[in-house]
């Protein structure tokens, strides 16, 4: 229900209460004892305390729509699945409540211009390797493995047409299975060392040097190399529309439960300021 999907934010109290009650109406620890599997934490006061708080605007929000003699009508998902007259009038009165307006066009222009980079196609690289392990605490490792990777390096420099022959007899990675190929790679997929020596290598040749990391010594070849591009807005217009609509959702409802907080007699939990919780 929406109630249960309230976000979970730094608690204002750090030690469960003894009663929260909503203009009078006490919401018991046994209800939100069982509200807390909602919301896991590192620490279960915590979880009790977003339990609570999730609770308590629930509760607010049932209140606000029984105020406006709201009747519930329950929605049903594909499957059957059906909401319950609470959870309806939970939905109910934030429908009829809170103004959300759509971004305009104008508006995601201004978006993706100011976050050109989220909206580029990452650089590929088809990459093949052969790894010597060696443990980066072990220097005498690394050196060997350095010296078998340099060796390996001019090999492949008089006969290149041996890698896959070299990878599947000395490398220590799973993928001397398949010539050393560890397929397309994009940006975040590989440890930063590897990663960025990556960028210097030209499509079609093997690096002139061993590239070190955590994991030992490389040799390594770059197969291919696709440039990634940039999206047109048009492509991803729809995406920013619906990024930003959620954005101005929470904000709208974040404000309209504040001022029906403020409103209100509330013991036991503090739902103002900036950090009230969000009815998803």
């Amino acid at each position: 229900m929406d109630a249960k999907a309230a976000c979970a934010v730094k608690p204002v109290i750090a030690i469960k209460p003894k009663s929260v009650s909503v203009n009078g109406v006490e919401i018991s620890r046994a209800a939100i004892s069982r509200e807390t599997q909602n919301h896991p934490s590192r620490k279960p006061t915590e979880a009790w305390i977003s339990a609570a708080r999730a609770l308590a605007i629930r509760e607010l929000l049932l209140q606000q729509a029984r105020a406006l003699s709201m009747r519930p009508e329950p929605l049903a998902d594909e499957e059957g699945r059906r909401e319950t007259d609470e959870e309806a009038l939970v939905r109910g009165v934030i429908e009829r409540e809170v103004v959300m307006p759509e971004p305009d066009e104008a508006t995601c222009r201004r978006y993706y211009t100011q976050n050109f980079r989220r909206f580029r196609l990452a650089d590929l690289c088809e990459v093949s390797h052969i790894l010597f392990a060696a443990d980066p605490r072990d220097a005498a490792a690394r050196e060997t493995a350095r010296r078998r990777a340099c060796t390996l390096i001019e090999a492949l420099a008089a006969s290149p047409d041996q890698f896959g022959h070299l990878a599947r007899e000395e490398s220590d990675c799973p993928s001397r299975e398949v010539d050393g190929n560890l397929g397309q790679i994009c940006p975040g997929q590989t440890v930063p060392e590897f990663e960025k020596a990556l960028a210097a290598i030209p499509a079609g040749t093997v690096h002139a040097e061993p590239i070190a990391s955590r994991y030992g010594c490389h040799v390594v070849r770059v197969n291919h190399r696709v440039e990634g591009r940039q999206l047109p807005f048009e492509l991803v217009q729809d995406k920013i529309s619906s990024y930003l609509a959620e954005h101005v959702r929470r904000t709208a409802i974040r404000q309209y439960i504040s001022v029906l907080a403020g409103q209100a007699v509330i013991t036991g939990l503090d739902l103002g300021g900036t950090h009230t919780p969000l009815v998803h």
